[in-house]
């Protein structure tokens, strides 16, 4: 659950990028560093920040790399501040390779696992305006509040149709999964399929209205059993970046 911007410096700065991470437990000013090449994998960059007694520490290392589908540049990051490693990447939008600005978003790195829902609380709520939802999921090990910001970015019928996200203890909005209108195969009622990243794995749960709830605004979070009657639109996929 991590995100953040990375600005490439001028050819003449001292360090290479410099930019943001925010998590739900803190916001940090990093920059990168060139430092020497031992091997063809090792490290391009050093990560650095500065602690809370003003010192420049190291926090992790950072690669150059490229997109093996698209053939795009991006940087990817292993960082520690203390909680253990995380992996993120530092990635352009098409609008930024374009201009060719330097700005770079960091993105959580897509996990491989799914965990299990288990037993999970929440509650979604459509609101009044901008096609955007509100809502909260928490269990014994986590509590989030998050909103679904509509996907102005879609063009595939398998994009997600929402972005989720959270904000950092600083506000800066964090995105950690992706959300998509299904339709039940088997009552035709219309519900909504969340995949949310979590440093535990990807959690995947849906929004489902009961008799109650039906034609109203708000929705019950309920766990995604596959297989169980809980039907998932054809066009639902598990991408987090549409």
């Amino acid at each position: 659950m991590f995100a953040g911007t990375l600005t490439k410096n001028a050819e003449t700065a001292a360090t290479a990028y410099s930019g943001m991470i925010h998590s739900t437990r803190f916001d940090i000013a990093i920059q990168l560093e060139t430092r020497t090449k031992m091997s063809e994998r090792s490290p391009d960059y050093d990560v650095t920040a500065v602690n809370k007694s003003g010192r420049k520490v190291r926090i992790g290392t950072a690669w150059n790399e490229t997109g093996s589908t698209t053939g795009n540049p991006y940087i990817s990051m292993q960082i520690d501040v203390g909680l253990g490693p995380f992996r993120v990447n530092a990635v352009q939008t098409k609008e930024a390779r374009e201009s060719m600005t330097g700005a770079f978003e960091i993105i959580p790195l897509v996990s491989n696992g799914t965990m299990k829902s288990g037993s999970i609380s929440g509650e979604l709520t459509a609101m009044d305006a901008d096609n955007a939802f509100a809502g909260y999921i928490a269990n014994m090990m986590f509590d989030l509040d998050f909103m679904l910001i509509e996907n102005e970015f879609k063009t595939e019928e398998t994009h997600p149709d929402y972005r989720i996200e959270v904000s950092s203890p600083r506000g800066h909005p964090i995105r950690v999964g992706s959300a998509w209108m299904a339709k039940s195969n088997r009552t035709g009622n219309d519900y909504v399929s969340l995949l949310i990243n979590t440093p535990d794995g990807d959690l995947r749960v849906n929004a489902v209205q009961n008799e109650e709830q039906r034609g109203g605004q708000t929705f019950s979070i309920i766990p995604f059993v596959e297989g169980a009657g809980q039907e998932r639109s054809d066009n639902t996929g598990l991408a987090l970046v549409g």
